[in-house]
């Protein structure tokens, strides 16, 4: 091996995302399609990469096999690499038996001997399941400067949503005063952005003293954190004012897809000074016929359109036929939708079949008790069968036909 590495990368991407329902039955929550032609993880495995962090250990554990295959060999994102490179690392049996990743520094942890082997000086700990771009060397280089033991991440979040995040009182110089996971009544709205810069001595001295805790949850927010701030290490925060989301429920994957349609919005996948790579499958350009009708949308490659298309996102290889309706919706990779159906408000999942007359989800205006709108849900490889109705909120895990009587 060649001289070790500055910093690397540890990519946490072993979690369900159990609020992302059917979406996240069979595969990992960072392996849910984005945008057109992506994953999610192709966030931050691009930022790596166009960060400079080219050693990048993904952690996965939770329905990894389409993750897995996704990443393969790294080749999309310039990390095949015979020195570095990208790294799977599943949970696996040691001389004390096997143990799952019980949580974010316990996945650590029990991969300590993978970070040891590069011997970096800093180590950055990463979700994979955020839609951002990010410079990780501009946050290591305030990291060296603040001479700082942690630094975090930091975004300003609406008040009321502050509770569902990490929350710091932050000084004058940076320096992260108090920090408390998810609290009921937040005295801060600066938030953690699951994005922390660590001095690999110093985690590796927490990681230890963590595990042999026995009353630790075995949690970067909840335990380490506060131990190292407890203790009186530096840690500091790294303000962030650019596009982020954490695509953790149904509303906020379809309203992250839907952000790419708004010029205002600070998510610019053409900038070729920072680009998201993916691993794209090949497909020929998209046709559109003369009895289409586009507006605002995005259309990846080997999509045929000859229906209606109104501020939506549609996959590869999604079929729209003549005379079927698609309106502010999420239609994943191989869906067809057959004429006459009618597609608002929902995400409909890859290859699923929605059948002529069908209409799956409703227009929020058109409803006489807002409270019971909300986004419809295909699964995978579903059928909605002809003349069928998906109501608001629906999400569908099985085939649905129309009964006959």
């Amino acid at each position: 091996m060649s001289r070790s590495p500055e910093c690397i990368a540890m990519l946490l991407a072993g979690g369900q995302g159990s609020r992302l329902g059917i979406l996240t039955k069979n595969i990992a929550k960072p392996a849910v399609p984005y945008g057109g032609k992506y994953r999610i993880i192709d966030f931050p495995l691009s930022n790596c990469v166009n960060s400079g962090i080219y050693t990048v250990g993904v952690l996965t554990q939770y329905q990894p096999l389409v993750l897995n295959d996704y990443i393969g060999n790294g080749q999309p994102w310039d990390l095949d690499r015979a020195d570095g490179g990208v790294h799977i690392l599943s949970p696996y049996q040691q001389i004390s038996g096997t143990t799952w990743y019980k949580n974010t520094a316990n996945a650590i942890y029990q991969n300590i001997n993978f970070i040891d082997r590069y011997n970096p000086e800093y180590v950055a700990i990463l979700s994979g399941d955020h839609i951002y771009k990010m410079d990780y060397s501009k946050m290591l280089a305030y990291h060296k400067e603040k001479q700082s033991d942690c630094t975090i991440a930091m975004l300003e979040v609406p008040w009321e949503e502050a509770s569902r995040f990490g929350l710091m009182l932050v000084g004058d110089d940076g320096a992260i005063t108090e920090f408390e996971e998810k609290p009921e009544n937040p005295r801060s709205n600066k938030a953690s952005m699951g994005v922390y810069m660590f001095s690999w001595d110093k985690l590796r001295k927490y990681l230890l003293s963590d595990e042999e805790n026995p009353s630790s949850g075995n949690d970067f927010g909840h335990d380490l954190i506060p131990a190292m701030h407890s203790a009186g290490e530096r840690l500091f925060a790294y303000p962030f004012d650019g596009y982020w989301k954490d695509v953790g429920t149904i509303d906020s994957l379809w309203e992250a897809n839907l952000d790419l349609l708004d010029p205002n919005v600070d998510l610019d996948l053409s900038d070729d000074s920072w680009k998201i790579y993916s691993r794209s499958p090949a497909a020929p350009p998209h046709y559109v016929s003369s009895d289409a009708w586009i507006q605002n949308s995005m259309v990846a490659e080997g999509c045929q359109i000859e229906g209606n298309v109104d501020f939506s996102v549609l996959f590869t290889n999604v079929i729209v036929e003549k005379g079927a309706t698609v309106r502010d919706s999420i239609v994943m990779p191989g869906a067809v939708i057959k004429s006459g159906a009618v597609i608002q408000y929902a995400i409909v999942a890859e290859n699923a079949v929605i059948e002529s007359g069908a209409v799956v989800g409703e227009r929020p205006e058109s409803m006489k008790d807002l409270d019971a709108w909300g986004v419809a849900v295909i699964g995978s490889g579903l059928t909605v069968g002809k003349g069928t109705t998906i109501k608001p909120k629906e999400m569908l895990e099985n085939d649905v036909f129309l009964q006959k009587h």
